[in-house]
C-alpha cells in the first residue's frame, strides 16, 4: 500500500498539502499519487471541477509545488497530467557492484532520486515472472548509492537518498518517440505497478539530456503490468542545469473504495510488523 496525509497548503496559491508514506517511511514525491489526488479532489469537489475541460489542482508536495492538470468530459474525469517539479541528469555511467557482476548506472532527479538501469545490463526482463529478481537487484542499487555523495540534493538535504531503482526495457522509437517498459523498486523493496510518475520525469530528464527525447516527441512509458504514461518534457525556465525540465506525465487513477483504519491499545500488533 501507498498513502498520503492531506495536510494545509504552504500558502494561498495551493488547494492543499500532501505527505506521502509507504513501508519504509516518506518520500519526497509521488507522481501517480498526485495524479490520483487530483482525482479525488475533482470527484469530491474539494476541488471544483470543469465538467467538460480542464481542471488544475495544485498541491504542495515535500520537493515543491506540483499541478495535477484533471480532464473532464460530461463531468466524467478522462486524464490527468502530472506537472512536476524541474528535474534533471545527477550522474551518468556510476558503476555498482551487485550480486549480478558489475553495472553501471544513471542517476536523475524528478521530485525524488531514481538510479536508472537498463535490464539486459543484468541479464533480465521486466516481466512478471522476474519480479523476485527485480526487487532484489533494486535494493541492491539503491542501498548501494544512497549514502554516497552523488544522493545528497543540491539544495536541501531532506530531499537527498535515492528512493528508488528504475530497471528499464528500451522497446525502440515509435513515430512519436522512445517506448520503454519499466519497473520501480521503491522505498525498501516495494515494487511499482504504475510506470512511477516522478520516475518518469527522471526518464524524461534524461533522455531530454542523451537527445534521444526531442522537444516534440513523447515517451509512451509502460510498466511491469502493462499500464502506461505518456511523458512529455519542456525546458524548465531558468533552468541551472543543461535539458532541466518540467515534465508533464499523463495517465489517469480509479477510486476503488473507502476504509477506516483504527487502532485499540489493547491489540498486540498495533505498530504492525514486518516479514521478509
Amino acid at each position: 500500500m501507498y498513502g498520503c496525509f492531506v495536510v494545509p497548503p504552504d500558502d494561498d496559491g495551493a488547494d492543499f498539502g500532501a505527505l506521502f508514506w509507504h513501508n519504509d517511511g516518506y518520500s519526497t514525491a509521488c507522481g501517480h499519487g498526485t495524479i490520483a489526488l487530483g482525482v479525488w479532489a475533482v470527484q469530491t469537489g474539494r476541488v471544483q471541477g470543469t465538467a467538460n475541460g480542464v481542471t488544475p489542482v495544485t498541491i504542495d508536495v515535500p520537493s515543491g509545488r506540483v499541478v495535477a492538470h484533471v480532464r473532464q468530459d460530461e463531468g466524467t474525469v478522462t486524464a490527468v497530467v502530472f506537472e512536476n517539479v524541474a528535474s534533471y541528469p545527477v550522474a551518468r555511467s556510476v558503476g555498482v557492484d551487485t550480486s549480478l557482476g558489475h553495472v553501471y548506472v544513471d542517476l536523475a532527479f524528478g521530485g525524488a532520486l531514481y538510479a536508472c538501469v537498463e535490464a539486459c545490463e543484468l541479464g533480465l526482463v521486466v516481466t512478471p515472472e522476474h519480479w523476485t529478481q527485480l526487487i532484489t537487484i533494486g535494493r541492491e542499487i539503491k542501498w548501494a548509492l544512497n549514502d554516497s555523495d552523488l544522493a545528497r540534493h543540491r539544495e536541501d538535504d531532506r530531499l537527498g537518498g535515492v528512493y528508488g531503482t528504475i530497471i528499464f526495457d528500451d522497446l525502440g522509437d515509435t513515430a512519436t518517440g522512445p517506448h520503454q517498459r519499466n519497473v520501480t523498486v521503491f522505498a525498501d523493496g516495494r515494487l511499482d505497478r504504475s510506470p512511477c510518475g516522478s520516475g518518469t520525469a527522471a526518464r524524461l530528464a534524461l533522455l531530454a539530456d542523451s537527445g534521444r527525447l526531442g522537444p516534440d516527441q513523447v515517451l509512451t512509458h509502460d510498466s511491469i503490468i502493462g499500464t502506461r504514461f505518456i511523458g512529455r518534457a519542456r525546458p524548465a525556465p531558468g533552468g541551472r542545469a543543461r535539458h532541466e525540465v518540467i515534465a508533464q506525465v499523463e495517465g489517469m487513477a480509479y477510486r476503488t473504495g473507502e476504509h477506516t483504519f483504527t487502532l485499540q491499545a489493547n491489540d498486540p500488533v498495533e505498530a504492525g510488523f514486518l516479514l521478509r
